[in-house]
């Protein structure tokens, strides 16, 4: 019965599995297409600029990210990330804002729906009626994120790859019509006085440091791909809980949306507001972070000044998010249908 029950949520669920699988690809597709013209166009333009300027590409970086430009910088992924580097532009495309709303909106609206939804729509005294256990109910949603959550993954990935196979290599373009400007210099020999004029020339950043930057390495990725399965059972598993005490979907998918909002706001926020910082550690999305597991800059985050694996903590929210919805639906009572 349980094997029935999990193919018929997999057959309810195809369609909107398949489009957010398509959304979450055609993202990384597009994201490609966005770092290849940064990189291959305005990053040499901006940098070239500021040279004329007597500036470096770090003293545009921090202009651009001052005041409220923390905020961005703090969403895409803050000081870890090196702008100037192809594989350190793609891996925001795992942390961007809508990606994460992506995501959130699947486990969120999947997980609210598994329980207050058939009491709401009346079908869930039908479905015990059957030689089901509750237990087994709750197992059966389990085994769906299980074929779900890689399924989604997966997606991420081939846009990943597509995206690769799509702008590799990135070639910088360089403007010619952008001319330098010239520099004049006074120069006095005795009581003569003469102005020298030249052209400003940017130093040229050597062959093999624009290779490295500019080099994609699609299997780079796949480490970061169980933050994201992480990321998703933990909102599965906690909004599983909140949906085993209610009774009506919209309700607990609005408190699981409040919920998730709260939690992403202040961790963006305790990134450029120190008063609000020491909340960040309870927040599910501190823990997130594909972006170190990309760039190989490990898996650990402080914790009051503790490092602690990231992943457990989202497997183990999720893992006890299941395990609480498992011994409160057992325990409850079904209301009548209205």
């Amino acid at each position: 019965m349980t094997a029935a029950l999990v193919w018929k949520l997999l057959r309810d669920l195809r369609r909107p599995l398949l489009i957010v699988a398509a959304l979450l690809m055609t993202f990384q597709l597009l994201w490609a297409k966005i770092t290849a013209r940064v990189l291959g166009e305005l990053a040499p333009f901006f940098t070239r600029m500021a040279a004329f300027g007597g500036f470096t590409r770090q003293d545009i970086e921090n202009e651009v990210f001052s005041g409220p430009g923390q905020l961005i910088k703090g969403v895409i992924g803050g000081d870890r990330i090196r702008l100037d580097h192809a594989m350190d532009m793609l891996s925001i495309g795992y942390v961007h804002p809508l990606v994460q709303l992506i995501l959130c909106i699947w486990a969120i609206g999947r997980a609210a729906g598994a329980i207050a939804g058939e009491i709401d729509r009346g079908t869930m005294e039908l479905l015990l009626s059957q030689p089901l256990s509750r237990s087994r109910f709750v197992l059966a949603h389990l085994i769906v994120d299980a074929v779900a959550i890689p399924t989604l993954c997966l997606a991420l990935w081939l846009g990943n790859f597509g995206g690769a196979a799509l702008i590799a290599p990135i070639q910088l373009v360089e403007r010619p019509d952008m001319k330098a400007p010239e520099a004049i210099a006074a120069l006095e020999i005795g009581p003569l006085k003469f102005s020298l004029k030249g052209a400003i020339v940017p130093p040229e950043e050597p062959a093999e440091h624009i290779a490295e930057r500019l080099t994609i390495r699609p299997w780079d990725f796949t480490p970061g791909l169980l933050s994201v399965a992480g990321l998703l059972f933990a909102l599965s598993g906690a909004t599983m809980w909140l949906s085993s005490l209610g009774r009506y979907r919209f309700r607990v998918l609005g408190l699981a949306i409040l919920i998730g909002l709260l939690m992403f706001l202040v961790n963006v926020l305790g990134q450029m507001w120190d008063a609000m910082a020491f909340l960040r550690p309870w927040t599910i999305f501190y823990y997130y972070n594909p972006q170190s597991a990309i760039l190989g800059q490990g898996w650990t985050v402080p914790v009051y000044g503790v490092p602690v694996p990231a992943l457990p903590v989202l497997f183990a929210v999720g893992t006890v998010g299941y395990l609480l919805a498992w011994r409160t639906f057992e325990q409850r009572d079904l209301p009548a249908p209205l």
